[in-house]
């Protein structure tokens, strides 16, 4: 299935080439869940603060629920500001 994956500030990095402007879709299999997505991506959960599906916040209880066809996963790490 595709899903919309995108990666913001220092999370970036962990994005595959060829995507632009933050985000990529992706042929996942079925039943991956956010959690997966971003372990198969290789971004490190200590990393990972923010996670939106479809613009609604995603709590890490409930990272684990699967994505379906044509979801969009964004994710942004902690930032800090004074």
């Amino acid at each position: 299935m595709k899903v919309n994956f995108k990666l913001y500030a220092s999370l970036g990095q962990y994005l595959p080439p060829g995507s632009v402007d933050h985000k990529v879709a992706l042929d996942v299999a079925d039943g991956m869940s956010p959690s997966r997505l971003l372990e198969q991506q290789g971004v490190p959960q200590a990393e990972v603060h923010l996670v939106l599906v479809n613009g609604v916040f995603i709590p890490p209880s409930q990272r684990d629920n699967p994505l379906v066809e044509g979801d969009e996963l964004a994710v942004w790490p902690a930032v800090a500001g004074g």
